[in-house]
């Protein structure tokens, strides 16, 4: 049953109940969660911890669940990690291997010095020493923490000042364009480890090539609680300096059963995550969660190619893909007859993460790929998937679905005296909240308390995200608080103008925020890229315009609309609407370190 005249809800009214994708049996009985229901009754985290091995004496390593654990069991021979480097040549590790590598690592940063609760900082694009450092860091005891390969000097400086880096992995080009002319400054550095390294390397600095070589592969891990902190994730920075969340090794738990019950892991699984690994999607769900499932990751180094993504979909028989908003978005550019090309039938589950998925993106999947997408939800805060839409449930495009098991969801708002309360009517605008407790949840912002404690009122953790839930359960997602626009009296999301906009043939990308205006407060004006073959005219604005009109009507509608060739973005695929609002009104453009390269 798939039914593909499908709309998001706007404005205040319900979705029906024929807005959405329905689920072929075999789906439903196949999937690891068949029941959502009964799952949500039935489910603890004490059975989720149930599922991973432990240390002895009550401990818990992210590392040792990842590898260790299926090495233990005679599961060594299986593939692991296959990288693709950018000209196709092919490396293949074992689960034996990669734990090998991983010791390997971990007897490198003894040997140099680096303990238990020492930060260890990785500035690598998609190679595989970034996955053996991320893994050999944390059977060490010691903390990882990822950073963006495309950030400059300043955001580097930042993120590794704030975390106190003892050691740093990164590439020669990396660190002679980004942290020599600054290292001296950071007392704390010891170590750099470098790969791709020349005959002639930087003074000061590591060949981890020859070091990795020169050690042992037999390392017993270290033992920690699930308390110790294990993993440094840093927000955007795009509303003041970044943040570091803090996330501990009981954190696998949930990386673990979320990638059972919302990706649906299964042991023979292909899976394939184009997350950019300096990301927390990339460590997650790009790291954890696959390996402790025991399925083969597929890594490639290139960046996105439509034709090269589905080449590597069909010739390495991907299962299990999930990927970007704004890469859906550019393989719908590219034409559902690219997609058709290419032998896709082994794809099981198509899912989509980084922002919120537009309906039309879910509905193109099923024209073109012959599934849906299925959107999910969560944070860096969160560090793993809190809303999904499952294997298993219909899908209602425009969704970010339902809570997983385990996890308590719900729409609050301020009351009068102060105090939060839950909003129970279908369909009303609140901020999206969550009941604490969850293991991968952040456990602080590294020496910032008093902001920490800001994100918690009444039991609830506050996500900064507006949504709504349908009668059904299902949430909606409006956009950050800071985001929403007000206009006459109206309160307007941005997603929901976006989508509607993306709806019109024209549009490959929308982006809207709110302008002043001395009647109604706020103006609401989108900023559009067109699709090839369409080209910016006052007569395609006002067709845009009356697009949304009807769409949406003309309280929410755009008043204006402006063509950009490119959108400006985040490397992770967001829009950066206060980057539009601040070129918008000449104001101060702040912390850009995360934006994409653009053309404007």
């Amino acid at each position: 049953m798939i039914n593909t005249d499908v709309a998001a809800p706007h404005g205040s009214g319900e979705a029906g109940k024929g807005d959405r994708i329905g689920k072929r049996p075999e789906d439903r009985a196949g999937a690891n969660l068949p029941d959502y229901e009964q799952a949500v009754r039935t489910f603890s985290w004490a059975g989720a911890r149930a599922l991973l091995d432990g240390l002895p004496g009550a401990g818990l390593n992210i590392a040792y669940e990842a590898v260790d654990r299926h090495v233990n069991a005679g599961r060594g021979g299986q593939l692991a990690l296959r990288w693709i480097a950018r000209n196709d040549t092919i490396r293949d590790f074992t689960y034996s291997a990669l734990a090998a590598q991983a010791n390997r690592f971990a007897n490198t940063l003894v040997r140099h010095g680096i303990t238990k609760g020492d930060r260890v900082f990785s500035l690598l694009g998609r190679v595989p020493e970034l996955y053996i450092a991320a893994l050999g860091t944390l059977k060490n005891g010691s903390v990882f923490s990822p950073l963006f390969s495309a950030f400059g000097p300043e955001p580097i400086k930042a993120r590794m000042t704030i975390g106190e880096a003892k050691a740093l992995v990164t590439t020669e080009a990396f660190y002679r364009r980004k942290i020599e002319p600054w290292r001296k400054e950071l007392t704390s550095l010891e170590r750099v480890f470098l790969v791709e390294c020349s005959a002639n390397p930087p003074p000061d600095t590591i060949d981890l090539a020859a070091a990795l070589a020169q050690a042992s592969d037999v390392f017993d891990t270290v033992f920690t609680r699930p308390e110790d902190m294990a993993l440094l994730h840093f927000t955007s920075g795009t509303t003041g300096k970044p943040k570091g969340a803090v996330h501990v090794h009981e954190a696998v738990v949930a990386h673990n059963v979320t990638g059972r019950l919302a990706l649906d892991f299964r042991p023979a699984d292909i899976f394939w995550c184009t997350a950019d690994p300096g990301w927390v999607t990339g460590t997650s769900y790009g790291i954890i969660s696959p390996l402790t499932n025991g399925v083969t990751m597929i890594v490639d180094q290139a960046e996105f190619d439509a034709e090269r993504w589905y080449r590597i979909l069909q010739d390495q028989k991907v299962t299990v893909w999930y990927t970007a908003p704004t890469a859906i978005r550019m393989l719908m550019k590219a034409g559902a007859g690219l997609a058709r090309k290419f032998d896709l039938s082994t794809l099981r589950l198509m899912a989509s993460v980084g922002e919120p998925l537009n309906p039309e993106a879910v509905v193109w999947g099923v024209d073109a790929i012959g599934k849906p997408f299925h959107d999910n939800w969560w944070q860096t805060e969160t560090g793993g998937i809190m809303i999904t839409n499952f294997l298993s449930m219909d899908v209602k495009p425009g969704s970010m679905g339902r809570p997983l098991p385990g996890i308590e969801a719900g729409i609050v708002e301020r009351s009068n005296g102060g105090d939060l309360r839950e909003i129970t009517k279908p369909m009303a605008m609140g901020e999206l909240a969550l009941r604490p407790g969850w293991p991968s949840m952040m456990r602080g912002y590294l020496n910032e308390e008093a902001r920490y404690r800001k994100c918690f009122a009444d039991g609830w953790y506050l996500t900064g995200d507006l949504a709504m839930r349908d009668s059904e359960g299902y949430y909606w997602f409006i956009g950050r608080a800071d985001d929403v626009i007000k206009s006459s009296g109206h309160l307007i999301g941005p997603f929901e103008v976006e989508t509607a906009l993306m709806e019109h043939k024209a549009v490959a990308e929308a982006g809207v925020i709110g302008v002043p205006e001395p009647t109604a407060g706020e103006m609401v004006k989108a900023y559009v890229a067109l699709n090839p073959g369409f080209a910016p005219s006052e007569t395609l604005r006002k067709e845009l315009i009356g697009h949304a009109r009807q769409r949406l009507g003309p309280a929410v509608a755009p008043k204006d609309i402006a063509f950009r060739q490119n959108l400006p973005k985040t490397r992770s695929g967001k829009i950066m609407r206060r980057l539009l609002k601040a070129r918008e009104l000449g104001l101060p453009e702040g912390d850009i370190s995360t934006l994409e390269s653009e053309e404007r």
